[in-house]
């Protein structure tokens, strides 16, 4: 039986597997092969699992990107108003690559690119980007014992995240499964930031990112216990 299509990333450059050889600081700083970049075990994709459920957060297991893209479909209702922020996760199962076609949502996200007014754009994202009824995103880390952790510059993400969008689904390959909340900020800090900043450094032409907000998100809302979904992709996603 062959694995289920994706669509392609149409966004090849920004992999990890591309951007640590064209990079300079990445090259110097030797990123080929880092643990961070490789899937977890089924043992501890079963452990981050768990903590998660015991946590309170839903939890889907995806076998491959295949899968990872029809189960993001599936969780989605028709008619949904649907934002994301930037996720070379969502990118690399074809995700980002479909919201530009046609599909059954609202996709806000086409909304805010339209405004090329920096000054409007940011307030769109403040209020319509932030107030969706999907928030689609990735993750710096999550950990064994079902802790959810991330950071963003300029805190859209974190922001809807937080509490902006009426449903947040995150997606995370397993190579972001850590022991605990430690090992989480060292990966987001040592390894997501910086090769996040060489993303940046191409697209922005800035030195560097930041994570000016940065969130550790502990147990779900209780008012909201369905608000956050969690897809683990048994694969290497993203950074």
């Amino acid at each position: 039986m062959s694995a289920p299509a994706y669509p392609e990333n149409t966004n090849i450059k920004h992999t990890y597997e591309a951007i640590i050889k064209s990079d300079a600081q990445l090259v110097a700083g030797n990123f080929e092969g880092h643990k961070y970049s490789k899937p977890a075990s089924p043992e501890r994709i079963a452990a981050a699992k768990a903590g998660l459920e015991a946590n309170g957060f839903k939890v889907h297991i995806a076998n491959g990107k295949g899968e990872a893209f029809a189960t993001l479909k599936s969780l989605i209702p028709a008619g949904a108003s649907l934002n994301n922020a930037h996720s070379t996760s969502l990118e690399e199962i074809g995700f980002i690559t479909y919201l530009k076609g046609e599909t059954p949502w609202n996709n806000v996200h086409a909304t805010l690119l339209a405004e090329k007014d920096p000054a409007k754009q940011g307030e769109l994202r403040r209020t319509i980007g932030s107030t969706v009824d999907y928030y689609l995103t990735s993750l710096a880390a999550v950990t064994e014992d079902g802790l959810l952790v991330h950071g963003d510059w300029s805190g859209s993400k974190v922001g809807g995240v937080a509490f902006g969008a009426a449903n947040v689904i995150v997606l995370v390959g397993s190579n972001k499964i850590v022991k605990d909340e430690a090992e989480a900020r060292a990966r987001a800090f040592d390894f997501t930031l910086k090769v996040e900043s060489a993303r940046v450094r191409d697209v922005y032409g800035a030195p560097n990112s930041e994570f000016a907000n940065f969130e550790v998100i502990r147990k779900v809302n209780p008012f909201n216990p369905n608000r956050i979904q969690v897809v683990i992709v048994n694969d290497a996603l993203g950074y």
